[in-house]
């Protein structure tokens, strides 16, 4: 068991390798190669949660803090290659990609050190810095610099309010449809990279729907309330 455990752990540390490698094509500005292995990133993210909880990482592997290791491979695979990607681009030219590549770091890494960023029911408190979905659907979906810009400034400020952010994964209410629509999410990106980000009205259109859902649901349960879940 403690093999296991530890095991997850190098499976986690792994994804430290993969921002390396998407930061090394979005330094090249190989944007569809980026986003295949932040792609890979965000499925190992997915994985490795349900991997520490069923060998209990925390009292059979404690001499790795798995919450700490976790939290610093998302800074660099959900904020800093995501701004760079967006500033890097040149989706955002001029004053708007200079503050949103130093908006979006300052921002999340206050939320990142926020004791209260989960809910009751395994939500996020706030938008959860998810900046690789964001930069990611905007490398598909292309829209204009004005709204770039728009959906930066709201979300920064989301980090900060009392709204609520699903976990696919592990919110309970609604995972029927929010863990599918996550994988019809990653499919898209990924299928979209591979295409080199050619233009694709019907994928454009599938980001651009599951997008919404993922940073709407959780704010919609909000407003539906329903006592079998905690809030």
């Amino acid at each position: 068991m403690r093999f296991r455990a530890y095991s997850v752990h190098l499976f986690t540390a792994a994804g430290a390798s993969l921002a390396m490698l998407a930061l090394l094509e979005a330094a090249q500005q190989d944007w569809a190669m980026m986003t295949i292995w932040l792609t890979v990133a965000f499925i190992v993210d997915g994985i490795d949660g349900p991997l520490a909880r069923r060998y209990d990482v925390t009292t059979n592997a404690p001499v790795i803090d798995g919450v700490l290791l976790d939290l610093i491979i998302d800074f660099l695979t959900y904020v800093m290659i995501p701004a760079y990607a967006i500033y890097g681009s040149g989706l955002l030219p001029g004053w708007p990609g200079w503050l949103v590549v130093l908006l979006i770091p300052f921002a999340s890494s206050l939320y990142f050190a926020d004791t209260r960023m989960k809910t009751a029911d395994k939500s996020f408190r706030g938008f959860p810095g998810c900046w690789n979905m964001v930069a990611l659907a905007t490398l598909v979906i292309v829209p204009p610099p004005p709204v770039i810009l728009g959906i930066v400034l709201v979300l920064s400020a989301a980090q900060f309010l009392n709204l609520k952010f699903v976990h696919p994964v592990r919110t309970a209410r609604w995972r029927f449809v929010s863990l599918p629509v996550a994988l019809v999410w990653v499919t898209s990106i990924a299928y979209a990279a591979w295409t080199d980000f050619a233009s694709n009205p019907v994928l454009t259109a599938v980001v651009t729907v599951t997008s919404v859902y993922l940073l709407a649901a959780g704010i919609a349960q909000q407003v539906i309330y329903d006592r079998g879940y905690a809030r």
